[in-house]
């Protein structure tokens, strides 16, 4: 009998039964291989899902920091007086 069903696609179209497990898939996809023999990436992406409210307030926190950084030195090279021997 057929029946009625959700499903959810990563970006590729591969299809998931959660979000969860497509939005793990993207971030393991834009993480790429890490690691040796089988890669980290899907443990790492899960990881990142998991924590995420963690990762986005540390991003704000990043992105409010970097609003007026200005680099020490930048556009200015200070000469040093010549070593008198």
């Amino acid at each position: 009998m057929a029946r009625k069903g959700t499903g959810f696609f990563d970006a590729r179209g591969h299809f998931f039964k959660s979000p969860e497990e497509a939005t793990v898939s993207d971030l393991a996809s834009i993480l790429g291989k890490i690691g040796d023999g089988e890669s980290l990436a899907p443990g790492i992406a899960c990881t990142l899902l998991d924590r995420r409210g963690e990762i986005e307030r540390l991003f704000a926190e990043h992105d409010a920091m970097m609003a007026d950084y200005q680099p020490v030195g930048v556009g200015k090279i200070t000469r040093l007086a010549p070593r008198l021997s």
